[in-house]
């Protein structure tokens, strides 16, 4: 039962997230727009319910099948990157070097809070 609880509250945010793309007209996916609304909800917050934990934690161990879908489909639109390759790969290359550097400074971030006695699960 709890991680039917927790499984409600994503997909609640799921659905928020592609109602604001809607009414927004936004052309971003409104599974990320609702993992946006959780991220910034779980800040104020401060803490992740045990539901929610739950659910993510049973998420996570198949998330590769919850990215293959859209990796599968570009191979279906490969055509329409037929003049903008250099775009592209400047894209990926700068996406992932930012995520590399976020992910460098929130687990520095995260070492000295554990280091100073910070709780930790």
């Amino acid at each position: 039962m709890v991680m039917l609880r927790g499984f409600l509250v994503l997909v609640v945010f799921f659905l928020l997230g592609e109602a604001l793309r809607l009414i927004a007209g936004l052309p971003v996916s409104g599974g990320v727009l609702g993992m946006i609304m959780v991220t910034f909800t779980l800040m104020l917050r401060g803490k992740v319910s045990d539901e929610l934990a739950e659910a993510s934690r049973g998420l996570i161990s198949v998330l590769v099948l919850l990215i293959t879908p859209g990796v599968v489909g570009a191979f279906f639109i490969v055509d329409q990157f037929s003049g903008y390759w250099t775009t592209v790969l400047v894209a990926l290359i700068l996406g992932t070097l930012l995520s590399v550097f976020t992910t460098l400074l929130l687990m520095k971030t995260v070492a000295g809070v554990v280091e100073k006695g910070g709780e930790h699960d």
